[in-house]
């Protein structure tokens, strides 16, 4: 088991939530995809989003996709700027 499986592990059972609950690998994609195309502080707040809308029961692989798909379509932080100076 690495680290991160421990810490899904120990922080599951402190909230009840299997660590067969916790898609890992598409949650760190979609956190990578929002901090590098969005900005770095979008990744754990869209995590806490997503965790809201699988709990209120989107499936978490739409979910990711839905979330990978914006983040990726994100203008970037050039475009946005120079929209700005207009």
């Amino acid at each position: 088991m690495n680290e991160l499986d421990a810490w899904i592990a120990a922080a599951g059972a402190e909230l009840g939530v299997s660590p067969d609950e916790v898609p890992a690998k598409e949650l760190l994609d979609v956190a990578r995809d929002v901090a590098h195309n969005v900005l770095r502080p979008g990744a754990p707040v869209t995590a806490y989003l997503m965790g809201l809308a699988v709990g209120r029961g989107l499936a978490p692989a739409e979910a990711s996709a839905k979330i990978s798909a914006l983040a990726l379509s994100w203008p970037s932080r050039e475009s946005r700027s120079e929209g700005r100076e207009s």
